[in-house]
């Protein structure tokens, strides 16, 4: 199995982006979050929000940014190697520097183990089970919205069951989502089924799969998924 990590616990702020997070751990369903700043090229394991609470994204913001990512032990290289910052996470960085978008970050309740092996194992019990592991932060309110990027390892050939929590608890009917992951050795394995079966009601556009390994040379990919996608001109980059 591929998988690939990063550290549930870690709250990063994305460049040119906004950070969502809801103040409860408790509540549920469609929650008002707060909507921050974010600074370009800080390296993001403990943030606090400090913006202003913002009622409505509709004036001013059309696309979000969602994405689950965790650190620790990963898969590198037929190999294993620990990660302060998980590879999903540092792509939806790279996106963030390069659109006006908000991002949410997808966090578990329960949080993943920092081991490979225990979570190998409690993901083969998840996707056995068709589970709908529970989010620690209230999901943001996509009324907003228009396109949805949604973010993720790929584990065991398709994202993790988490991403499934998310899609069920948004509300994507009618908005475009465009999946983007990172993996080992699987690509975008059954993302689109994945994502398609979920019965949504969302347009699922184009996605993009970059390998963890290779993250930080994948600007061209990138740049030309967010061109083919129409979140930037042919000018941009």
């Amino acid at each position: 199995m591929s998988i690939t990590v990063s550290r549930s616990h870690e709250a990063s702020p994305i460049s040119r982006g906004a950070f969502l997070r809801g103040a409860s751990v408790a509540a549920a369903g469609i929650a008002a979050v707060s909507l921050t700043g974010c600074t370009s090229g800080q390296p993001p394991e403990t943030s606090t929000s400090t913006g202003s609470t913002v009622t409505s994204p509709q004036t001013t913001h059309r696309v979000l940014l969602a994405y689950f990512s965790r650190a620790g032990e990963n898969y590198w290289y037929g190999d294993r190697t620990f990660l302060e910052t998980g590879n999903t996470h540092r792509l939806a960085e790279m996106i963030g520097d390069r659109i006006d978008c908000d991002t949410y970050r997808i966090e578990a309740a329960q949080p993943y183990s920092e081991r490979y092996d225990p979570t190998v194992e409690r993901n083969t019990e998840e996707q056995d089970d068709d589970a709908r592991p529970a989010i620690a932060n209230p999901v943001p309110d996509l009324s907003g919205y228009d396109t949805v990027l949604l973010g993720s390892p790929i584990w065991n050939v398709q994202p993790p069951m988490i991403m499934a929590t998310f899609v069920e608890a948004a509300g994507l009917s009618g908005k475009r989502v465009l999946p983007f992951v990172t993996y080992a050795v699987s690509g975008l394995g059954s993302t689109s089924s994945f994502y398609r079966d979920l019965n949504s009601g969302a347009q699922l556009g184009e996605g993009l799969a970059v390998r963890g390994e290779e993250v930080s040379a994948a600007g061209g990919d990138l740049d030309q998924w967010l061109r083919a996608t129409g979140l930037t001109s042919a000018e941009s980059r």
